[in-house]
């Protein structure tokens, strides 16, 4: 779906739900069992900051919970601090909040196949998200704006949300590459990121991020999406170009337990387009609070924000479609 129809019938939706009364709203508070200033006392003023927050619903079952405790998700934000820490940009915690939700929020199925082009092949998985972006459901627009609290910062700031189920859909083909089918796939955790949604995501909640499992062995869902987030990439790393999936190791990108971020040319230019990202600032010394610039063109891979720090690469066509040209 065009990404400029989905926002207008979701503020159509809204006006809507405004004559009807406003939706309830969960009454988040801080959680005081997380140590805020033990967490952030490595900040430092002038240096290339993320802020976060975090919201962990009271309400969630208990069996989730338990699979994916508070502690567990703290643990994964401290270890996203080291992994940006090392690449020279900081993630400040503003809060952790906790509150019960609605529970039809509890699980979400982000976006759908039925308005979605298949990949033709042609062009990179880049260009093509460009043409076609990324549209949410409206029960995951309606999910997010109820959740995420109003603020004037809110198109600067990333959120995580932990959640029970967060479901999204892609498509896939045989090998002939003339069958497709669409495949429904329920995330550790999703990023929502602006190479494949654009201006399809309001403002003021495009800083989202949900956590649906906890990565006990590596803490490292957090990091990898928010590498999605603040690098505006795919899986991907070094020589190996974005693909849905792709397992390897070394780089944060890609599925595994690897937590670089590459510089230069030949590493896709990782490291330069995170400290461009829009959700860094600094501090100046007088106080100030210095942003970098927006995206230019909606936030695609080749936003004209990031200037050659850009790929250029080929898409893939299937052997089968190739056989029959």
């Amino acid at each position: 779906m065009n990404y400029k129809l989905t926002v207008a019938i979701f503020l159509v939706a809204l006006s809507a739900s405004a004559v009807a009364g406003e939706p309830t709203r969960p009454n988040w508070q801080v959680n005081s069992a997380v140590n805020i200033a033990k967490i952030n006392e490595d900040i430092r003023p002038g240096e290339p900051t993320v802020d976060v927050g975090i919201y962990y619903p009271t309400n969630l079952d208990k069996s989730f919970q338990k699979a994916v405790p508070l502690h567990g998700v703290v643990a994964e934000f401290q270890h996203a601090k080291k992994v940006f820490g090392a690449a020279g940009v900081q993630l400040n915690l503003l809060w952790v909040k906790s509150a019960d939700i609605d529970p039809k929020y509890f699980s979400i199925v982000a976006s759908d196949t039925q308005y979605e082009i298949p990949s033709d092949g042609y062009a990179n998985m880049y260009v093509e998200a460009s043409r076609d972006p990324g549209a949410l459901t409206m029960a995951a627009l309606e999910a997010f704006d109820a959740i995420i609290e109003d603020n004037e910062r809110n198109a600067r700031t990333v959120y995580v949300l932990v959640i029970q189920g967060v479901y999204t859909s892609y498509f896939d083909t045989d090998d002939n590459g003339r069958n497709w089918t669409p495949r429904l796939v329920r995330t550790g955790g999703l990023s929502f990121p602006s190479y494949i949604h654009g201006g399809a995501i309001p403002a003021r909640m495009r800083g989202v991020i949900t956590l649906t499992r906890h990565d006990s062995e590596n803490n490292r869902i957090i990091a990898h999406e928010l590498g999605h987030k603040l690098m505006n990439v795919s899986h991907e790393y070094m020589e190996q170009s974005p693909q849905h999936e792709i397992v390897g190791e070394g780089g944060l990108m890609l599925y595994g337990a690897g937590t670089d971020i590459p510089s230069g040319e030949k590493g896709r230019w990782h490291r330069e387009r995170l400290h461009m990202s829009p959700y860094v600032y600094r501090i100046s010394e007088d106080g100030e609070r210095i942003a970098n610039p927006d995206y230019v063109e909606q936030g695609f891979y080749y936003d004209p924000l990031y200037g050659d720090k850009v790929v250029h690469f080929e898409g893939v066509r299937l052997e089968g479609e190739k056989a029959k040209d």
